[in-house]
């Protein structure tokens, strides 16, 4: 398991898809990919497609995603990617009361179980107090990431 910290853009691609029958049909695929700005984003996801598809079109918006990190798994069954919403105690010196503050994260892992499981992993590193608020599966087909 190893995480990444970079700015994230959700992107949807279409392109005619061979079918397990041999039938084509059109479909629409989501992919996240890293970049700096949303015209990189564009030449990423592009980039990195054309060595998968023939011909596509990247479709609807390019969307900044919330998550600023996203953790990967070297197990090859973990084949979904799930959105987390993690909640981070602190102290407000100022009042001395507890204040939430929300992080988000992208895990790739096969079940919610795993995904809790890899985020549990990541934070044991950490001095931070939290709470796992929410994990929820999402219908990301990749995730890439561009070395530049």
């Amino acid at each position: 398991m190893r995480s990444l910290l970079a700015k994230w853009y959700e992107t949807k691609v279409q392109y005619e898809k061979t079918m397990e029958d041999g039938s084509i049909k059109k479909v629409r695929e989501n992919y996240v990919v890293n970049a700096l700005s949303f015209a990189e984003a564009e030449a990423n996801i592009t980039e990195s497609m054309e060595s998968y598809v023939g011909e596509f079109e990247v479709v609807d918006c390019i969307r900044q995603a919330k998550y600023k990190e996203v953790i990967f798994s070297d197990d090859a069954t973990d084949d979904k990617f799930y959105k987390a919403k993690l909640q981070f105690i602190t102290l407000d010196e100022k009042t001395e009361k507890e204040k939430m503050s929300a992080a988000f994260y992208l895990v790739q892992a096969g079940t919610f179980d795993i995904a809790r499981k890899y985020i549990k992993e990541l934070m044991a590193g950490t001095m931070i107090d939290y709470k796992i608020d929410t994990v929820s599966e999402t219908n990301f087909i990749d995730v890439f990431e561009i070395h530049k």
